[in-house]
């Protein structure tokens, strides 16, 4: 007997999943949030060199503003003023001939800077003059926020299939919304540094429990509306997110901003239920049978005569409850090792081409909050399309041909002129929907592939490759000091070459999932098991025509 012949019983997607779904966006909607936060509050303001100390005697009182900067600071190649350098004193003779500004002796700022805060009120930038000598550590804010999602997604991973997931995703809820309301108050760019990190580090829970949760708890042919409901969370998040920025210009009411939607997501928690699933695989019958009589109540009225201890224990869960898991499990055993090497590859490439197009929402030359609700806003139809493209195509080639397609633009990029700001700003906005439609994809082709007792260390490993990717993200847009088209060309090849390794990948698309390790390994060949088609009415019962039939095709 297989637990989707128990959620068949009691309805595998009724009014139990649907308010389950519903609670999980509550506290999904702050990811997109934090996650691109930087874009703003990192944000470096056009600035230049304090002048003020050359007016002590009034010397400046009859020029302009203009006239003052003319001879106090040095003059780019285009005509603006230096931001890291000034005059060592006042050069009045270019009043006349500010062609003649040739050997003029200069030095570094002396007093400080001067920011433009027509776009930004405050940013980490003007807040501890993060330029110039310093413009690295703010470049670095990005990269350590996503080293923290690279930790948490490892450990959350492990916690969640040990302590199940119901707890450690208040664990996230709670850590996440304290170390992001504590980094607002930070008095240093060291404490805001720590605090990002461990923000990053506890907001990962959210991102690798909530979809696992929703994927348990539905049969097989509503995984697909699932999975693409619970990405548009994210969407909808990215769209409602450059609003908020553009409303509130200061950094730390922003980060205040953003973090506030997990108190409601907090009080919400006392109605998840924790997965029957992983109560299952881990020997918790009785609690089992309450959520499955609780979910067969909600959705018919009465409690079914497959939720009675009977019946679960009959369940094909070969391995011992109580064995502990570990992501040395994922690396033991041929098929997993394969598994786990092409999700982690298609995971650094899809993150770090996403993010890496994220980013950049200055490159174009777009204002930044229009080019970052452009970037969102083309999600919603990107992520549409996924329910048609997975029925369509399945989850392989819709994977790995949209990774394709990302790096196709990317690629296209290279050869348009940085001039023809609003035609590479097209074919951008068209790659980052490409990469959403296979950002959307992975998420749920994942968590298909893995079996219940790994599935959270899977997701947790493949997450942290992922967050890898995204940490590497800012540093590969710092390519294009070296040569401009540099780092189109390394996210390209990176798009291009994951998407051949996704391509290895078992296609999953109405398959049971599998629950242990020998169902991937292909030792359980003799279990009766049922295959669904993606439609409810197409149920085929078939003998040993299930996931573990597949895998490695």
């Amino acid at each position: 007997m297989k637990f989707e012949d128990i959620l068949l019983e009691i309805n595998g997607f009724g009014r139990f999943q649907k308010l389950l779904l519903s609670l999980s966006i509550l506290g999904r909607f702050t990811l997109p949030c934090h996650f691109m936060l930087t874009n703003f509050i990192a944000a470096v303001p056009s600035h230049h060199c304090d002048i003020s100390g050359f007016d002590t005697e009034g010397i400046f009182e009859n020029l302009t503003g203009e006239q003052r900067l003319i001879v106090s600071i040095p003059a780019e190649a285009d005509g603006t003023p230096s931001s890291c350098l000034m005059y060592s004193e006042p050069q009045f003779h270019l009043l006349f001939n500010s062609s003649n500004a040739t050997d003029l002796p200069a030095e570094r700022c002396r007093n400080g800077w001067v920011y433009d805060n027509s776009t930004f009120k405050s940013t980490l930038a003007s807040e501890w003059d993060l330029v110039c000598e310093k413009k690295g550590l703010n470049k670095a804010t990005t990269t350590i926020f996503f080293i923290g999602v690279m930790f948490g997604a490892v450990t959350f991973g492990i916690l969640s299939d040990r302590y199940g997931r119901k707890t450690m995703l208040l664990v996230s809820y709670i850590s996440a919304m304290g170390f992001a309301l504590i980094s607002s108050f930070s008095n240093s760019y060291t404490m805001f540094a720590v605090l990002r990190f461990l923000t990053g580090f506890s907001i990962t829970g959210i991102i690798i429990i909530s979809p696992v949760l929703n994927l348990e708890w539905v049969d097989i042919g509503s995984r697909k509306l699932v999975g693409v409901v619970d990405s548009l969370s994210w969407t909808y998040g990215g769209v409602i997110f450059p609003l908020i920025a553009y409303g509130v210009r200061d950094w730390r009411w922003l980060t205040l901003a953003v973090t506030f939607p997990l108190i409601p997501a907090i009080i919400s928690w006392r109605w998840f239920p924790e997965s029957a699933r992983w109560l299952i695989a881990n020997g918790q019958l009785k609690k089992a049978q309450y959520y499955l009589q609780k979910g067969s109540m909600m959705n018919q009225g009465k409690v079914t005569s497959s939720t009675n201890a009977e019946s679960l224990a009959l369940i094909v869960v070969t391995e011992k409850g109580s064995r502990k898991y570990s992501y040395l499990d994922l690396m033991r055993t041929p098929k997993m090792r394969k598994l786990a090497m092409l999700t982690g590859i298609t995971w650094f490439g899809v993150a770090s081409t996403a993010y890496g197009i994220g980013f950049n929402i200055t490159g174009f030359g777009v204002n930044v909050y229009l080019t970052q609700f452009i970037y969102a806003a083309v999600e919603l139809p990107a992520k549409l399309s996924v329910y048609y493209l997975l029925e369509k195509f399945g989850r392989r080639k819709t994977q790995a041909g949209f990774l394709l397609l990302t790096g196709v633009c990317l690629g296209i990029n290279i050869f348009i002129s940085k001039d023809q700001r609003v035609v590479r700003t097209v074919v951008a906005v068209l790659a980052k929907g490409f990469s959403s439609v296979s950002f959307c994809t992975m998420i749920l082709y994942t968590s298909e592939l893995y079996p219940t007792v790994l599935r959270q260390n899977g997701l947790g490993y493949s997450s942290f490759m992922g967050r890898l990717g995204v940490a590497a993200a800012p540093l590969i847009l710092l390519l294009e000091d070296v040569w401009t088209s540099l780092s189109q060309i390394v996210l390209c090849s990176i798009a291009i070459s994951s998407s051949l390794f996704a391509s290895f990948l078992t296609e999953t698309s109405g398959m049971c999932l599998p629950e242990t390790i020998e169902d991937i390994e292909g030792k359980s060949r003799g279990t009766y098991c049922r295959t669904f088609q993606e439609r409810p009415e197409d149920i085929a019962v078939t003998s040993g025509k299930c996931f573990l039939d597949v895998l490695g095709t």
